[in-house]
Parts: structure tokens; C-alpha cells; sequence
């Protein structure tokens, strides 16, 4: 049996070692001139960790340095708006791990044949019998995995009369900074913009800042350090510290819900599939889960059913968690002073139980 994935990135390089493993021929292609990654840190939370572990890949992640799950979220000021039951939540859920994007796609490279990874070759229509035409001719297999992304030509080709990603209203800055200690990974909200800071296992700190802009708007950093420069510690330290160069800005997308994953003997996954905010930093972990049950179905049973049943279990769970995503991230944005007056007042008084409801169903998932 043989499968063509279309993109290199987490999910497709993901579902690559778990169709690998299963004995199937397995063809990568991959627009860009390498398969790398310029984007700088990821937390990976306990079930993305758990849907590694089915392809031996949890351990080693985890001995290269565990991370504490989210401190909490403060204000400006620095004060606490949410403030986590860091122990609790490992006891409850398991581990969690951050590395840069870099490692983690070096990681699963490793575990595909260098022969089945093509660089360099843009996918220009798939079809539902399973044919890839693209830059470099003409592939077909039993089953064709479209894992390119937020503006995935292979959701194009199957669905063009569906709408398209639509910006959320607000663009993403992110960026690593030299090693400094720190105390936690922490989100700060202000009115219509954020900052979050996650420590690295080697000392780094990861940085990331989302903020209400007009789409396609850019920002240099010394205009970033001026909007953040009256917020508490360590954030304007923190971008006092980043480099110019080393600053990546996205506008922030996500998918209308798609009434279906597959078709003939396609299967989307990852953003393809479901792109989301980055509120609950489910997007990565989705995809690898994504990516082990797909392979598990489509190689327990034949590939029409292994895809049906794929639809049918992952469809409605990356479509909830993404809803949950976009309702977590609203209130960070809003600008009305007194909406934010009234949230800054209202969450340091919501019940625990309450605020873990949204992340529970997310954590507890297992393969």
C-alpha cells in the first residue's frame, strides 16, 4: 500500500512515521527547498505527547526537557487574573514539553526513509482517485493525506467552492530570546493585545504577542517594545532582549468548519483540516492526533472505511476544540475599557473546575 503526503511540516511528517511503521510506501512532498521549520518554540501538551508515544517518539521529547504546564494568566500590571494548580494539573493529565519547532520536526524526519521525503515540489491538484499532479510530475497511491496547511491546495482541489481561512482580527508576533531565568510560563492580557512567555529547556525563552491589526499590517520590533513597554516584568526585558531578525509576524487564520475530512481517497489533517487560534495551543497537538488515527484506521480496515471512520471521530472533536479556542482567546481582545474592567474583575472569582472545563476533554484524549 502506498500513501502520498502532501507537506513536511508536524502533522503530515507525523502521519509519514505512523504509515512508515505500518509497512506502507510512504511519499512526502513538501513545496519547500527543505524540510525544516523557521517558527520558533511549541508546548507540547500531554495528548499531543500521548499521540507521539504511539510511534515511540513521546520519551525521547520528554527527557530533553519537561515543562510545567501554564502558570496562569495575569493583567498588565502583573496581577494574577487566573492563577494554575501547576502540580495539580501534571497529576491530573501528565506531562508537558516545549521545544523548539525546529526539533520536533528533526525528530520525525528522522523516523521516514530519506528516500520517500521530496523537497521542492509544489502540489498543484489532487483528485479524489488518489493522483497528486504536481511540480515534478505525476504521483499516485491508495491514499493521498492533504497536510499542507492553512491555505491547503488539496482542500482547494477537492472543495473549491468552499470559503476559504478567514483572519480573526489580529496578527502574531514570535520570537526567542537569549537564556534568563524565569519564573513560569505566563500570559499577560491588556486590552485587545497579549504577550506570553514559555521557558525552553535550554534557557531560552520563547515569546509570543497577539494584538488587534488591520490584516496584512506588519510591525518592527522597536514599535513592539514601545506598545509593551509600561507592562510588568519580564516582558519589556524580554523584548529589550529579542533580535530584529529573528522576530516571525503571521496574521492569525482559522477554518470555517468543513462538512467533511475526506473524499474519495483523501483524508485532510492538521490546519488543512481545522486551522484554529492559538488560545489553548491545540493546533499542533490536533494534528498529531490527526495524524495516528488516521494511520491506525485506514491500516486496521480497508481504506474506504479506515476513512469514514476517520471523519467520524475526528471531525467532531477538532471541531469543538476549535470553537473552545476562539471563545478562550475573545476576551483578551476586547478594547471597551469597561468590558475588560469587568473581565479583569470577574476571572480571579471563577471557580477552578470552571476554568479546566474547556482544557479537560483536550488533555484526557488517548490513542
Amino acid at each position: 500500500m502506498k500513501v502520498v503526503i502532501v507537506g513536511g511540516g508536524i502533522g503530515g511528517l507525523t502521519a509519514a512515521v505512523a504509515f512508515h511503521q505500518r509497512g506502507w510506501q510512504v511519499e512526502v512532498l513538501e513545496r519547500a527547498p527543505a524540510f525544516t521549520e523557521i517558527g520558533a518554540g511549541i508546548s507540547l501538551q500531554p495528548n499531543g505527547l500521548r499521540a507521539l508515544d504511539t510511534l515511540g517518539l513521546g520519551t525521547p521529547l520528554r527527557s530533553g526537557g519537561p515543562a510545567d504546564p501554564p502558570a496562569g494568566i495575569r493583567c498588565a500590571n502583573g496581577r494574577w487574573l487566573i492563577r494554575n494548580d501547576i502540580d495539580g494539573l501534571k497529576r491530573r493529565f501528565g506531562q508537558w514539553v516545549t521545544v523548539h519547532r525546529a526539533a520536533l520536526v528533526d525528530l520525525l524526519r528522522a523516523a521516514v526513509p530519506a528516500q520517500a521525503l521530496r523537497a521542492g515540489t509544489e502540489v498543484r491538484e489532487v483528485r479524489t482517485d488518489g493522483t497528486v499532479r504536481h511540480s515534478g510530475g505525476t504521483s499516485s497511491a491508495d491514499l493521498v493525506v492533504g497536510a499542507d496547511g492553512v491555505h491547503s491546495a488539496t482542500r482547494r482541489s477537492l472543495w473549491p467552492h468552499i470559503p476559504g481561512p478567514r483572519y480573526v482580527g489580529y496578527t502574531t508576533w514570535r520570537f526567542l530570546t537569549p537564556p534568563q531565568p524565569l519564573e513560569g510560563s505566563v500570559e499577560t492580557w491588556g486590552r485587545g493585545e497579549r504577550f506570553g512567555h514559555v521557558p525552553m529547556p535550554d534557557g531560552r525563552v520563547y515569546c509570543y504577542a497577539l494584538a488587534n491589526a488591520p490584516i496584512g499590517s506588519r510591525t518592527h520590533l522597536d514599535r513592539l517594545r514601545e506598545r509593551f513597554a509600561h507592562w510588568h516584568g519580564p516582558i519589556p526585558g524580554l523584548l529589550h532582549r529579542a533580535d530584529e531578525e529573528a522576530v516571525l509576524q503571521h496574521d492569525t487564520y482559522e477554518l470555517p468548519e468543513l462538512p467533511a475530512y475526506v473524499a474519495g481517497k483523501v483524508a485532510l489533517l492538521g490546519d488543512a483540516a481545522h486551522a484554529m487560534t492559538p488560545n489553548l495551543g491545540q493546533g499542533a497537538c490536533q494534528a498529531l492526533e490527526d495524524a495516528v488515527t488516521l494511520a491506525e484506521a485506514v491500516n486496521t480496515l480497508d481504506v474506504g472505511a479506515g476513512l469514514r471512520a476517520y471523519d467520524r471521530v475526528r471531525r467532531p472533536r477538532t471541531q469543538t476544540i476549535a470553537r473552545r479556542s476562539r471563545q478562550a482567546g475573545a476576551p483578551a481582545h476586547w478594547r471597551s475599557p469597561p468590558l475588560t474592567a469587568l473581565r479583569d474583575a470577574a476571572l480571579p472569582l471563577l471557580p477552578r473546575a470552571l476554568l479546566s472545563r474547556a482544557v479537560t476533554d483536550a488533555y484526557t484524549w488517548t490513542p
